[in-house]
């Protein structure tokens, strides 16, 4: 299983939000480069790049994104406002992979000329949802459809990798969404990226043992809770 720490950007500084409310913001750090290279020491085995002011539709930090990419040797998948054809494009050039959430759900024809142009190992399909039913638009619009379907319905038109996050947990320390992690991971052909909750190195455990692809590390990470040196050693 993959070891992947978050860097959520917002106004140049590494943050972290709960439940993704932008009013409920830590600063944990002004200097993301910094942040980043410690990561990348520490053995993560790919970083988890997010533009919040993009992804909320307030700014864009796509430029200090370039810059981290660029003085990273791992690699990165990169997340937030990638809702049209250009920006995905332009983000694919500089980075490993591309998440989208906004975008899959709302132009599926931009959807599949992605996949036929870059294939499924590039594109990962961000599915955050909230008790069950998949949220956009900066979690802020609720598409009413329910979790397990919004996968399938990925994997029938050619994707494999997907980012699942329960937003109620994201951010709180208080243990990941099993039951949605192991309904996910249980769907054949999808390698699923569990966010969301992360505490402690039992949670990593339980996440590992419903086979998910990979993992996010954020608040626990930036709290000192867990380190990437121990979460490898587990996995």
């Amino acid at each position: 299983m993959k070891i992947i720490p978050a860097i959520d950007l917002m106004e140049g500084n590494v943050v972290r939000l709960v439940k993704g409310k932008p009013e409920q913001k830590t600063i944990y750090s002004n200097e993301p480069i910094k942040i980043a290279k410690k990561w990348e020491d520490s053995g993560a085995d790919l970083i988890h790049l997010v533009d919040l002011d993009a992804t909320l539709g307030r700014g864009s930090n796509w430029e200090l994104a370039k810059k981290i990419v660029n003085e990273l040797s791992i690699p990165v998948q990169v997340a937030g406002g990638f809702r049209d054809e250009l920006a995905v494009k332009e983000a694919l050039r500089i980075a490993e992979k591309v998440v989208v959430g906004t975008l899959a759900f709302k132009n599926k024809e931009i959807l599949q000329k992605l996949l036929s142009d870059f294939g499924e190992d590039r594109i990962v399909v961000s599915v955050d949802h909230v008790d069950g039913k998949i949220v956009v638009d900066g979690w802020r619009k609720n598409t009413e459809t329910n979790l397990i379907d919004g996968i399938n319905k990925f994997l029938e038109m050619g994707f494999s990798e997907f980012l699942v996050t329960n937003v109620n947990r994201d951010g709180t320390l208080q243990g990941p969404d099993l039951e949605s992690v192991k309904n996910a991971c249980n769907i054949r052909g999808a390698k699923i990226i569990a966010s969301g909750g992360i505490s402690k190195l039992d949670d990593i455990i339980q996440v590992k043992n419903c086979n998910a692809y990979g993992i996010i590390l954020g608040k626990a990470l930036y709290e000192n809770k867990i380190s990437i040196e121990e979460a490898k050693k587990i996995v």
